[in-house]
């Protein structure tokens, strides 16, 4: 298998390609990194010997020539490069759309011109919406509230819409948020720890109560594997690791492990249009492919914590 992982300098994307180099559970001959290496995207996620086992190409998806180049020699193209974060699409929503939507789209018709044997799109499960109470499906409307998640949206209608009328085989796995080493220190888990490590308080969105089902990404990675090997054609696969928490309840775990208390926490005002509560229901993948999570979450986050931590080398120049 020849593997085009786009977007793999990146968080998720990073932590896939080092399971790939360390066992290689796909098989792969050869892997090629497409990235464009913005704020989010980094080199140093890897170490040389990760870097000498591909085929890194700096370039952007919305690069049609570029993206044709690299396609025509892939087997499965994986989709992780996406902007991200939901207060950036907040302040300007223009490089969203462009990246998550066209960027998408190019890749798309590429895929289809080479006829390539499997694309899988990396979405999220912000797509849904919010859910007050149960668990999302894959049959769930898409009533995406920003404009991060509406342009992911887009990219997921987009790629249905290439199975459908033209017959690309695709697969698109929606996974709740994710936590673990090398996650830019703008998401939560890393920005309270990092806060905190440099005696910083805590920026609690509104009351904090909002929740979130937290996956850890090895987790997330061995689940997309599975897609790829074995995900029924045009089929849409939750990925969650089954760990529901408040903000506030995920703050007091953290300033619990690094010896703080609640006066760090300072509630700031609530993010516009702030989903209350994800949850997606992993029936589906757990009962066609095996999959459930395996890491603890205590165990996982102590781990996580312990890499920002042990690693102030890394992190401490994407602050500054």
């Amino acid at each position: 298998m020849k593997l085009l992982v786009t977007g793999g300098a990146g968080f998720i994307g990073s932590n896939f390609l080092k399971r790939q180099i360390s066992a290689n559970p796909l098989g792969a001959a050869r892997i090629t990194v497409l990235d464009k290496l913005t704020y989010a995207g980094n080199l140093k996620n890897f170490t040389k010997s990760e870097l000498h086992q591909m085929d890194f190409v700096q370039g952007d998806i919305c690069d049609s020539a570029l993206v044709e180049k690299l396609i025509k020699n892939a087997d499965v193209v994986v989709n992780f490069a996406a902007e991200s974060h939901v207060d950036r699409s907040i302040a300007g929503a223009s490089e969203f759309v462009t990246t998550n939507t066209l960027g998408t789209q190019v890749l798309l018709e590429k895929s289809l011109k080479f006829e390539i044997e499997k694309f899988v799109q990396i979405s999220t499960d912000e797509v849904y919406g919010s859910i007050d109470e149960g668990s999302w499906d894959e049959e769930c409307p898409l009533l995406s509230n920003s404009p991060y998640s509406a342009s992911k949206a887009g990219a997921d209608l987009l790629v249905r819409s290439y199975n459908r009328t033209f017959g690309l085989n695709t697969n698109i796995t929606r996974c709740s948020n994710n936590y673990g080493p090398f996650q830019y220190p703008e998401k939560i888990i890393p920005l309270f720890v990092t806060n905190l490590l440099q005696n910083r308080d805590l920026p609690i969105y509104g009351t904090g109560l909002n929740v979130r089902d937290w996956l850890h990404v090895n987790d997330h990675c061995r689940g997309i594997e599975m897609v790829i090997k074995s995900g029924r054609e045009g089929e849409i696969y939750n990925i969650g690791g089954g760990e529901e928490l408040t903000n506030m309840e995920l703050s007091l775990k953290i300033l619990t492990i690094l010896g703080f208390d609640e006066s760090k926490i300072k509630n700031v005002p609530d993010r516009l249009g702030h989903d209350s509560r994800y949850s997606v229901s992993i029936k589906k993948i757990s009962d066609e492919l095996g999959y459930f999570p395996e890491t603890d979450f205590a165990v996982g986050l102590e781990e996580t914590i312990d890499f920002y931590r042990n690693n102030s080398q890394w992190w401490m120049p994407l602050i500054r």
